[in-house]
């Protein structure tokens, strides 16, 4: 990933948070305007830095309603015979740890301990927040929309492996033998600090 990259990616995600936002408080027919015209903007340059196709991104963009924030993204960091759970996407035929989106209604930790369920087969329980990491400001490849990634340490109370329509495989690695990661999912860097953090720490990291 570039500067040049990063900095457009910055500044669609501005210009499309700015004609959300002002289409959300607005009631002036000709700011209203002012505002879709932005939020096209936003769209036709994210469509030349992307291989999403435009009539795509536009219909993303509408249908993000209310005051633009970050999304929230969680993750369950388990441990076994100190090898790392980890899943196989069917998108992407790439690993990750288990998790997915934040769900209305639900704080983060029950986001969480339901995503371990529903991607691994294993009930589990938290134990501490290890990192709450802006992905911007990580090594992830370039993705809209701006999200947040909260890392949690799990340990599996009870369930077998079970595969399902998102997961292809569920296996635990050693730390110096991972698979090909879904690297917009979770980095190597990230998996080994948050090892780090299990094994020798406890911090709760951020940004």
């Amino acid at each position: 990933m570039s500067k040049s990259d990063f900095d457009w990616l910055k500044y669609i995600t501005e210009i499309q948070a700015i004609a959300q936002n002002g289409l959300c408080y607005s009631n002036n027919e000709f700011d209203i305007e002012r505002y879709l015209r932005l939020r096209e903007i936003a769209s036709e340059l994210m469509a030349n830095y992307s291989d999403t196709p435009l009539s795509e991104i536009k219909q993303i963009f509408s249908l993000e309603k209310g005051y633009a924030t970050p999304k929230i993204d969680v993750r369950a960091f388990i441990l076994k015979n100190n090898k790392i759970l980890l899943v196989k996407e069917r998108a992407d035929e790439l690993w990750t740890l288990p998790g997915g989106w934040a769900e209305t209604n639900e704080s983060a930790s029950e986001s969480v301990i339901r995503e371990a369920k529903e991607e691994t087969g294993f009930d589990v329980s938290v134990i501490r927040l290890l990192a709450l990491w802006d992905k911007q400001k990580h090594d992830h490849p370039l993705q809209w929309p701006h999200t947040y990634k909260c890392f949690f340490h799990c340990k599996i109370l009870s369930g077998t492996a079970q595969e399902n329509l998102e997961i292809s495989e569920i296996d635990f690695f050693d730390l110096t033998h991972l698979p090909p990661l879904s690297t917009h999912r979770v980095t190597q860097k990230q998996i080994t600090r948050l090892y780090e953090l299990v094994s020798s720490s406890d911090k709760t990291l951020f940004d």
